[in-house]
């Protein structure tokens, strides 16, 4: 069963992302009156923008010849002009792509726009530039912006866990099983979008349409590579190598951040949604999760995680509280014993019926089902 997040996206209805929606607009109302125009090639759109009004309209880095720009701006719109400079569109209107982060792979990871983009965010972080800053958070707040667009009536859940799970382990295969489970179920899967465990779940959900067996060949060819140290173009070049032999792979989303800059996005994400600020992104991961969150063994991120998801269902800030299942008995009850404090804040609040512990991963998918169906008693 392929299941698209793509096929409920919508998006605001004075929102214009594409040139298919501003010849669509302009041809139906001959005006742009109060649209946003999001990060679209106007170039040879001269003649539609000199011959439509539009007064109360925003141009967000939208290419334009100088005298429509000028009309424009004399109508009275808002134009935030392209930034040439800068190795990131702030205004874009869709989610990243894996293809596009790991643009020029052939030259080298340094090469690509994913790790220009960190070594920009390194240089202006340390000059602490306003203006550096300020299009980070532009940029953060249209990646949210297109994510929104994107999961509008999708069943989310999320996979959180470490990055360190090197490929070729029993880990990894049992993470990316979990990925296949749930996208065949008919939900999104949506992890942090790096290495690792998160691979794992997104590789799983693009393996679910194909036969069982594709998933232990897919896993033979990345462990050729097993982690992203000491070369993230071989890590990389190997997911490649998997996507072009099975080219037809199920959706999912990854939600990674630049702030991590040695942990790479992985390929297996069909929509990308990376920010410059962690703390949005770790936020918009777990607020996006609307059908529940599945945790697996990680270290201080992974637990930082499970609280971060714990304080809205304590309060009911988001609502009704959403399905949480730790997986590891013993990981998370000796090593890192999350779960005894987490049923401890649980107890006699209604959250207590949404949390689960455990023993294996492939329990994981009948333990969220039981728990999202709680209530339906």
């Amino acid at each position: 069963m392929q299941t698209s997040p793509a096929h409920v996206a919508h998006h605001n209805d004075r929102e214009i992302e594409t040139l298919e929606e501003f010849d669509a607009t302009v041809s139906a109302r001959g005006a742009l009156t109060g649209f946003r125009v999001q990060a679209v090639d106007l170039t040879d759109r001269t003649r539609e923008l000199l011959a439509s009004d539009t007064a109360g309209a925003v141009f967000l880095g939208c290419a334009m010849r100088e005298n429509a720009a000028a009309k424009i701006r004399a109508d009275g719109a808002l134009v935030f002009p392209p930034l040439p400079d800068v190795p990131f569109d702030p205004y874009r209107g869709h989610l990243y792509t894996p293809d596009e982060l790991f643009g020029s792979l052939d030259k080298g990871y340094e090469a690509t726009p994913d790790a220009v983009a960190y070594d920009w965010f390194q240089q202006t972080r340390a000059d602490g530039d306003i203006y550096a800053s300020m299009l980070r958070s532009i940029h953060d707040d249209a990646v949210s912006d297109a994510l929104d667009e994107l999961l509008r009536g999708a069943r989310v859940v999320g996979v959180m866990g470490g990055h360190a799970i090197a490929r070729g382990t029993e880990a990894y295969g049992g993470a990316a099983r979990l990925g296949r489970a749930l996208a065949r179920a008919g939900f999104t899967v949506a992890t942090g979008g790096g290495p690792g465990a998160m691979e794992a779940a997104n590789l799983g959900a693009y393996a679910a349409p194909y036969r069982d067996g594709m998933l232990d060949e897919a896993c033979e060819v990345l462990a050729k590579a097993p982690s992203f140290v000491p070369s993230v173009t071989d890590w990389a070049r190997a997911a490649f190598d998997v996507r072009e032999r099975w080219p037809k792979g199920n959706t999912s989303v990854g939600i990674p951040t630049w702030f991590y800059g040695h942990e790479p996005p992985n390929a297996f994400a069909s929509h990308i949604a990376k920010y410059f600020a962690n703390a949005t992104r770790e936020d918009g991961l777990l607020a996006r999760s609307n059908a529940g969150v599945v945790f697996l063994p990680g270290a201080a991120g992974t637990v930082q995680e499970i609280f971060d998801n714990t304080t809205p269902n304590y309060y009911e800030s988001r609502g009704e509280p959403t399905p949480m299942v730790l997986v590891d008995r013993a990981h998370w009850t000796e090593r890192l014993p999350a779960w005894p404090l987490l049923q401890a804040l649980a107890r006699d609040r209604s959250m207590e019926s949404r949390i689960t512990l455990v023993d294996r991963i492939e329990e994981a998918p009948e333990a969220l089902d039981r728990l999202s169906r709680v209530n339906e008693t």
